[in-house]
């Protein structure tokens, strides 16, 4: 379906459609999920909203514990497949220079590393490739609470509306195939401000799917918030109890002494208690089930590593002293399953860029074969021995089984391939 029908069947051809459609249910559904994440990231836990009480006639405030876990478990996620670049590999060893070129001018790396954070913690992201001034290929994200993609009954997207409200003022950016339209009320009415050519197309949707809306993204943190609102409950819950029922109240059993029978004289000066043979003076306390709160406190940290993939050795939950380095990386399994997750979501928006990234290349004169395909592969960050890759590469090295290039990309002592490269062409060229 064309945009143009898009608009006569939904809004019978208004030329503000759009509007209406960032007020679309569907779209504010999306929008307030993305948002809820936000705040929730921000400190807004529903442990906070936990009232005071009253307790021996007085206010008692209550314990709110929050707990920043979620942060910890979606950077761990976010780093442990996009550490380390990703390599780019191609049939065609020109395309493939272009497009590194393309990566190092644009610094798509850490394009790449925002993008799937945003998709763990919001569930989706959208990307617009384009030319800058500089006649430069670079990649622009839109938050996932600024963007409005439309799509028609087949799930294609049709248009994309960028929206959002800056000092009163609302902004909208219309993408659609051939061209960018800009509207803004600054001076009271929505008036359209700009139209320009639109040579990459609409921008690339980066979507962590629902099981009840593939175009709806579900982020990795749903997954967790129920546990550790569980969690931070149970912590502020038990700390209250060591004010509230660990104060010890003191009790007499049996029968105190009278006047008649010499009772201490209430004048003087300190404490003192006289009992019967048959009496008994003791303080009372409540106990505290320590064995109960641990228990179900490692129940909860350790569901929410099984939810997680998250390797107990990464957050600390797990002794290492005596394990080896192959027992570790069995430890990174599911963590490697995760990463594998990830990275499929990642590649189906990858492939889109690479497309318009060669449909640029061609508009800016550099001639890409047809043929000419790019892909990647993803380096995670697992816990290896330095010693051991070094002997396996130079054992690659021996038998013609890697390249140069490839061996310095892997490598753990090389932080930069394209310098290092010039480096050791420029010796052979002083020793040659």
């Amino acid at each position: 379906m064309s945009l143009e029908k898009y608009i006569n069947v939904k809004y019978e051809g208004d030329s503000l459609w759009f509007e209406q459609e960032v007020a679309d249910s569907w779209q504010m559904q999306r929008i307030n999920r993305i948002l809820e994440n936000k705040d929730y990231l921000a400190g807004k836990h529903k442990i906070k909203m936990r009232v005071d009480e009253v307790y021996n006639g007085k206010t008692f405030e209550t314990r709110k514990i929050a707990l920043n876990y979620a942060k910890t478990l979606l950077e761990f996620e976010t780093s442990f497949l996009l550490k380390n670049d990703v390599t780019l590999t191609s049939n065609d060893l020109e395309a493939l220079e272009q497009y590194k070129k393309v990566y190092r001018e644009g610094k798509y790396n850490k394009i790449d590393y925002r993008i799937l954070s945003n998709m763990v913690r919001y569930g989706e992201c959208y990307e617009y490739v384009y030319i800058d001034e500089n006649k430069r290929i670079k990649s622009n994200i839109i938050a996932g609470e600024d963007s409005y993609p439309i799509y028609d009954h087949t799930g294609q997207m049709v248009a994309f509306i960028e929206y959002y409200i800056f000092d009163g003022t609302s902004y909208y950016a219309i993408y659609s195939d051939d061209k960018v339209e800009q509207y803004n009320d600054i001076d009271g009415d929505l008036h359209k401000v700009g139209e320009y050519k639109n040579l990459s197309g609409l921008p690339i949707p980066y979507v962590l799917s629902s099981e009840l809306d593939e175009l709806v993204g579900n982020a990795s943190l749903r997954e967790y918030i129920d546990i550790l609102d569980s969690m931070e409950d149970l912590i502020s819950k038990y700390m209250d109890s060591f004010y509230k029922f660990l104060n010890p109240i003191p009790v007499v059993k049996g029968t105190k002494l009278s006047s008649k029978d010499g009772q201490i004289d209430q004048n003087v000066v300190g404490y003192a208690m006289q009992l019967m043979d048959d009496a008994e003076f003791k303080f009372v306390n409540s106990k505290m089930d320590f064995n109960s709160f641990k228990t179900l406190w490692q129940t909860l940290k350790q569901s929410l590593l099984d939810i997680s993939m998250t390797p107990g050795v990464s957050m600390n939950s797990q002794d290492v002293s005596n394990l080896s380095e192959t027992s570790i990386r069995m430890l990174y399994g599911m963590a490697e399953i995760k990463g594998s997750m990830n990275s499929r979501y990642l590649h189906e928006g990858f492939e889109k860029r690479w497309g318009k990234i060669k449909a640029l290349l061609r508009v800016l004169g550099n001639d890409i074969i047809e043929d000419a395909y790019i892909d990647c592969q993803y380096n995670p960050n697992i816990p290896q021995n330095d010693k051991e890759v070094i002997e396996n590469l130079k054992t690659l090295k021996e038998i013609n089984g890697i390249s140069l290039e490839r061996l310095l990309e892997v490598s753990p002592y090389t932080n930069d391939v394209n310098e290092e490269l010039d480096k050791i062409d420029s010796v052979n060229r002083v020793e040659g």
